[in-house]
């Protein structure tokens, strides 16, 4: 039943606001896109701009539609193993998901693994959180006993949310469009670029202005709004603490965003 429900997974409200053109980049005939920014642990906000999103997509017409999320699913929100549950039970129907693994999943699975120093960096970027929505106590947590932590917490993660997380892909690229956690290390192919810069880059990424021969959609680092530049878009609204989770639809020529 999980090895099922992961292949299914992995491979095999009213309209947003207007479309507007998109300097160029296109995606091909027939194909919809959706993007969703970094959800920490949100749940509510997920499943209502997940709602929100299908709406959206049923009403603008028939198109082979893929929706992303782009890592950071877990961490700093009070739900992290509640949105694993949810993407992995969620009926998507038509619409094919795709999951980016950011840097709080790639340090979830380090800390899964037994590294303890991963472990203790981990409780300090929202790693508690997550511990405890899978029902690791407050008391061992803050216990500062990081083996005994790191074992009971090992024991609680079901094997379909350890499977989910090592199956997540590092990029998607479609049409003029390339899809990934953190950014890109500019001069550098994307065959040639590192897991570490895909997760974590951030300055030398976002103080970039030259061209990447694709325009990159992006999370991990937080602004008020969208980011929307010549090369890249910054989508990460800091739903853990703003209440604002934002997703980017793209179809031909034009794009457009939806938010809760």
């Amino acid at each position: 039943m999980i090895a099922r429900r992961l292949k299914n997974l992995f491979g095999g409200s009213a309209p947003g606001s207007a479309a507007t053109a998109s300097n160029g980049a296109h995606l091909p005939p027939g194909e919809r896109l959706y993007a969703i920014g970094d959800v920490h642990g949100r749940l509510d906000l997920l499943t209502h701009l997940l709602d929100a999103i299908e709406r959206d997509d049923a009403a603008r017409g028939t198109a082979d539609t893929r929706i992303v999320l782009l890592g950071d699913l877990v961490d700093r929100g009070p739900h992290s193993k509640q949105v694993i549950d949810h993407l992995l039970t969620r009926d998507w129907g038509t619409r094919r998901p795709v999951f980016l693994k950011g840097n709080h999943e790639e340090v979830f699975l380090l800390t899964l693994g037994g590294n303890l120093e991963a472990a203790r960096f981990w409780t300090r970027i929202g790693g508690a959180e997550t511990m405890a929505s899978y029902g690791v106590s407050e008391a061992l947590i803050e216990s500062g006993d990081t083996l005994s932590l790191c074992e009971d917490f090992a024991r609680r993660v079901p094997d379909a949310h350890t499977m989910f997380l090592n199956r997540m892909t590092d990029t998607l690229v479609a049409g003029g469009y390339c899809f990934v956690h953190a950014g890109l290390r500019p001069g550098v192919p994307l065959d040639r670029q590192k897991a570490e810069d895909l997760r974590w880059i951030r300055e030398r990424f976002l103080d970039f202005e030259g061209s990447h021969g694709t325009i990159v959609v992006h999370g991990h680092s937080i602004s008020p709004a969208v980011e929307e530049r010549h090369n890249r878009i910054g989508i990460d609204t800091g739903a853990y603490a703003s209440g604002t989770l934002t997703a980017i639809g793209i179809e031909a020529g034009h794009r457009w965003f939806l938010a809760t």
